[in-house]
């Protein structure tokens, strides 16, 4: 029980300090504090927390940049069909 309560104080404090990095993130990080936040609590769960957040703010911004790309991509097929 003890354990239960000092983890949601931590999730708590780390969800605060987290809160004003993702409104202000810069468009380089698109995706990556997304991921490492929830690579860092599935990997904490397995006990490797910081690797679980580098692997997934890697992925975070992988697959940002896959879906700008595929926007982009169906933005100038929608351009190229009004012509």
């Amino acid at each position: 029980m003890m354990v239960l309560n000092g983890f949601r104080i931590v999730s708590l404090g780390a969800a605060t300090l987290l809160a004003p990095l993702m409104l202000t993130a810069p468009a380089q990080a698109k995706g990556c504090i997304k991921g490492a936040i929830v690579g860092g609590i599935a990997g904490h769960l397995v006990g490797h927390g910081k690797v679980g957040a580098a692997a997934g703010c890697v992925v975070g911004h992988h697959n940002a940049s896959k879906n700008d790309a595929a926007d982009q991509h169906s933005r100038s097929q929608q351009t190229q069909q009004q012509r």
